[in-house]
């Protein structure tokens, strides 16, 4: 199964924000959508990810305030990201070891998706269904 495959079964809506929004805005927007991860963009370019996490360490535990810090003060801005034709074992090894639960899909230096470590594991469980399925089947002769 490839990246293009998961993207086709969950929809590709991605939703996104600016630097140069605040983080209060960020985490309005996150929990308005019911997402822990926001794509940082200026224009149609990715320029960052900001996560729950992000939220956690750099602003909660280091005391700052989120109305007046910006997202791009605090977003990591290597942002690892998959291609439609990469295969769901590339995505789950890279975001297992480098620990990230977000990944942005892009198709020609476009954004196109976001994958997340729920989505693998929901498309991994489901092929492995499917696989049994089969093999009984064809066990049983049904």
């Amino acid at each position: 199964m490839f990246v293009k495959d998961l993207l086709q079964q969950k929809g590709s809506g991605v939703h996104t924000i600016r630097p140069n929004d605040t983080v209060y805005r960020a985490l309005e927007l996150m929990a308005e959508k019911d997402v822990g991860a926001l794509v940082v963009v200026e224009g149609d370019r990715v320029v960052g990810m900001f996560t729950e996490r992000d939220y956690a360490r750099k602003v909660i535990l280091k005391g700052k305030n989120s109305r007046s810090i910006t997202v791009g003060d605090l977003m990591v801005r290597e942002v690892l990201y998959l291609n439609p034709s990469d295969q769901i074992e590339h995505c789950m090894a890279l975001m297992t070891e480098k620990h990230l639960r977000h990944l942005p899909v892009l198709e020609e230096g476009k954004l196109v998706g976001l994958i997340s470590i729920g989505d693998v594991v929901k498309s991994i469980i489901r092929h492995q269904e499917f696989t049994i399925q089969e093999l009984e089947r064809y066990i049983t002769g049904a």
